[in-house]
């Protein structure tokens, strides 16, 4: 389980160190694609592979389930975690999510996702300004 935020440097060649805590439950090998909103999500294997599926599974006579099915599969990537517990972001994903030197790196639960410091804070402040009424919609889910 992947809890907390944590904010890691990038090095020049734009690796990337896991938080420690996070290590055993992430496994050797990941998969990195682009995060919904402009962030990059990492999945260990055994959360990527059901995901994957269901994706898969989506319609192909639907529009929006063929670009939901692009925008998770045409920049996923097959990682490994080098033994510092470091991992290279593919420079294309970076870009897009526009993660330069440093990283705001967050636990979601079954997965993590990876910021940039600037958007992560836009995203804080939503949270901040909507967390009532983002609760009260989905009190129903709970």
């Amino acid at each position: 389980m992947f809890l907390g935020r944590y904010a890691h440097n990038v090095d020049s060649k734009g690796r990337l160190a896991i938080p420690a805590r996070f290590r055993e439950a992430l496994g050797a090998e990941v998969v990195i694609t682009r995060g919904i909103d402009r962030c990059l999500s990492l999945y260990p294997l055994d959360t990527w592979t059901p995901l994957a599926e269901r994706v898969s599974s989506l319609s192909i006579s639907d529009p929006d389930a063929r670009n939901f099915r692009r925008m998770v599969f045409a920049e996923a990537s097959y990682l490994d975690v080098d033994r510092q517990g470091r991992v290279l972001l593919p420079a294309d994903l970076r870009q897009y999510a526009e993660i330069d030197r440093e990283a705001t790196v967050v636990g979601v639960h079954s997965y993590i996702e990876i910021w940039s410091p600037g958007r992560w804070d836009m995203q804080s402040r939503v949270m901040d300004e909507e967390g009532s009424s983002i609760a009260e919609r989905l009190a129903e889910l709970i």
